[in-house]
Order: C-alpha cells, then sequence, then structure tokens
C-alpha cells in the first residue's frame, strides 16, 4: 500500500497517490524522465509520504500524459512544451480571477493578457505546422522521384537520374 502525506487534505484522502514507480508504469515513462520533468518544472508532485517519497495523483497522471502526447506525438521541445504549460496554468488563474473581479481594467487586463498568450501557442502551431508540411512536401518529391524510377524500369528503360528530385531520394 502507498505512504500518505502526513497531514493529507479530505480530498488526497479519496484519492490514491501514487510512487514514481507506480507513475512510471501508468504513463509508459521513466523514473528518470519524470524526475528531470520535475527538474525542468514541467511538473510538481502532489506531496510527499512521511518517507519522504514523491507522491503523484490523477492530475500529475494527466499533465505527464499530455506532455508525453506533446513531445512524442505532436514533437514539441520540452522548452516548447513549458510554455505552453505555463500559458495554461495562466489561462485558469485569469478564469478564476476574471469571474472574482468586476473591475473593467482588471478584466481588460486579464483579457489582453490572454489574447497574447494564445497568440503565442497559434504562433508556435503554426510553425509546427509549417515545419511539418515542408517535411511532407519533401517526402512527396522523394516519392513522385522514386515512381519515375519505377516507371522507367516497368516501361524497359534504365532509371535515370535526369528527373527532379529532391535533397536525399
Amino acid at each position: 500500500m502507498t505512504d500518505t502525506t502526513t497531514t493529507p487534505s479530505p480530498d488526497a484522502e479519496a484519492e490514491r497517490l501514487l510512487r514514481i514507480q507506480e507513475v512510471a508504469a501508468e504513463t509508459g515513462l521513466t523514473a528518470r524522465t519524470i524526475r528531470y520533468y520535475e527538474e525542468l518544472g514541467l511538473l510538481a508532485p502532489a506531496g510527499r509520504s512521511d518517507g519522504a517519497y514523491r507522491l503523484y495523483d490523477s492530475e500529475d497522471l494527466e499533465r505527464l500524459r499530455f506532455i508525453r502526447g506533446l513531445r512524442d506525438d505532436a514533437g514539441f521541445s520540452l522548452a516548447e512544451i513549458g510554455q505552453l504549460l505555463e500559458d495554461e496554468q495562466a489561462r485558469a488563474h485569469n478564469r478564476r480571477h476574471f469571474r472574482e473581479t468586476r473591475d473593467p481594467d482588471e478584466r481588460r487586463a486579464i483579457l489582453v493578457d490572454a489574447i497574447v498568450r494564445v497568440d503565442r501557442q497559434v504562433g508556435s502551431l503554426e510553425r509546427k505546422r509549417e515545419r511539418l508540411d515542408a517535411m511532407i512536401a519533401e517526402a512527396g518529391e522523394r516519392r513522385a522521384h522514386l515512381r519515375m524510377h519505377l516507371a522507367d524500369l516497368e516501361a524497359g528503360r534504365e532509371p535515370t537520374h535526369d528527373h527532379p528530385r529532391s535533397t536525399g531520394a
């Protein structure tokens, strides 16, 4: 059974906290990677056990899965992921603050900050899309070049290198 923190909140008592090895098994990451993410500030464990073991909750698991998806599936760097996570955290804070205040100047500042952060996210995603579009175009050129060689062979001709080709084909 997993140790619990010394002073768990009522919500923490209802939720099982996991040690780093259990989190690694759940997320497919290594314990070393999880500790590295902590060093970079991408993750903070929900708590510590009486024995000073790191303990993680379901939000930590979800955050790690999100980080892994951004890294593995979308190809984001850890710096880009850190910026996205920071913006998401600020967005949640801004949302709470916007609901709490009725001051029009504060609300305006919150909205302007939110727009700046979303614009940064859109820019990052557009740059990623541009890189992927370029990679797809290059792969398409290589495929076309290879198909020309295949067509030459099927027509009984020796494939030539006269066909336009992309770098690395």
